[in-house]
């Protein structure tokens, strides 16, 4: 698939996860994807406008944190020297601000792509009219693609790209089953200049919980021009083909099924190139990945303590399945430093095989919820006086972080 001027040679692409999708784990994810291409005899040389293995999107990113130059978010946004194209999604409510993020972005070499956040479901960031809520403003929302699309423009030409940095939006299929938003806002994205747009096939209502609705993609993909990537419930490689075979999609985003499994996109690639090959990891191979994501984030971060503390969250899931102690899993949700790890991971029962119970989804699930929104805001589609107050107050504060 073609992002604007990006050609994606493997048309999947890691989801953006708040606190997940970091620089060390996108690096483990895109070498299995490498890998997988090496094994089916393909280039994996990559540039700024190819990607032979997909894409893979940084954590969102609060884009007043970026125009008030916050160092620990610039951190965030740091990319490996080969990681090329570079992806970056943005969060924010005011068109100027985000405007302004993607032309430093762009223009610091940072991103060769943005991605627009209107997907998030989480209340801290809805109660405010950000993320999945903000599409339900339409003028709003396409302010804010026109001004992100400007933005990566100037930073496109500032650079020196010889092309301007494609913007593609995500969002979710509406508020809940009453207000749906999804046709409505891709044509508004497309009329407003965005490469693509990406579905997660739920409503904030229904949050993480249930079964996507992949008709809501297809749906989608019969009324645009422009791609359509499809999310939502992506825990296989055969997943992956069935969301394509059943919607049309132009390209796959997966998001809780690599967590833990960073192989999926070597099981994607081989699936897309009509490959049977699966990985199927023992538990001396997961552990082996899991030390190298560990050094990888002590790199990264500069600090062991941190790289600790965010790889706990990663060992439930790369160990699901596997046999590990109660004693073992309490001293790893508590593990503090490279050493300690390596001495801990040592005590777990070699040589085991891959268990089917590792297959799945991670990370978060919930139930359905009421959605939380500012008061009024499903009165109408417009932006009135109340709802203009909401987004004023919600710019100047820049409470969006995780």
């Amino acid at each position: 698939m073609r992002l604007g001027p990006i050609g994606l040679g493997t048309p999947m692409v890691l989801a953006p996860m708040a606190a997940v999708t970091n620089a060390p784990f996108r690096r483990a994810c895109r070498s299995h994807a490498l890998r997988a291409l090496a094994e089916l005899g393909r280039d994996t040389h990559a540039s700024p406008t190819w990607a032979p293995a997909g894409l893979y999107v940084c954590e969102m990113i609060t884009a007043r944190a970026l125009v008030e130059d916050r160092e620990s978010t610039w951190r965030l946004v740091a990319a490996d020297p080969d990681e090329t194209p570079r992806s970056v999604q943005l969060h924010g409510v005011d068109p100027a601000t985000m405007g302004e993020a993607a032309r430093l972005l762009v223009s610091r070499g940072l991103a060769h792509h943005v991605d627009i956040n209107f997907g998030c479901p989480v209340p801290k960031i809805t109660r405010k009219g950000g993320g999945s809520a903000l599409p339900w403003k339409t003028s709003r929302f396409v302010a804010i693609i026109e001004a992100v699309i400007a933005g990566a423009r100037a930073g496109s030409e500032q650079a020196g790209l010889g092309f301007i940095a494609p913007v593609s939006v995500k969002i979710r299929s509406g508020i809940d089953d009453d207000h749906r938003v999804d046709i409505d806002a891709g044509l508004a994205a497309q009329d407003a200049g965005a490469a693509a747009v990406c579905l997660h096939a739920r409503t904030t209502a229904e949050y993480y919980s249930g079964s996507a609705h992949w008709d809501h993609i297809g749906a989608l993909v019969e009324v645009l021009d422009i791609p359509v990537l499809g999310n939502g419930d992506i825990g296989s490689a055969e997943d992956a083909l069935a969301m394509r075979d059943e919607t049309g999609c132009a390209g796959v985003e997966v998001g809780r099924g690599a967590q833990g499994r960073p192989w999926i996109f070597a099981d994607i690639a081989h699936a897309l190139a009509g490959s049977p090959r699966r990985s199927r990891p023992s538990s001396d191979e997961v552990i082996d990945m899991i030390r190298t994501h560990a050094r990888d984030l002590a790199q990264w971060g500069g600090d062991e303590g941190h790289a600790m503390r965010d790889l706990r969250k990663h060992l439930g899931w790369y160990l699901r399945g596997f046999r590990v102690g109660g004693d073992v899993k309490r001293r790893l949700a508590r593990v503090g430093s490279l050493a300690e790890l390596d001495d801990i991971l040592g005590e777990i029962e070699p040589a085991q095989p891959y268990p089917a119970a590792a297959e799945g989804l991670h990370g978060r699930t919930g139930h359905s919820r009421r959605p939380k929104l500012p008061e009024g805001w499903l009165d109408t589609r417009e932006v009135d006086a109340q709802a203009m107050a909401v987004l004023e107050r919600a710019a100047l504060e820049g409470e969006f972080s995780y």
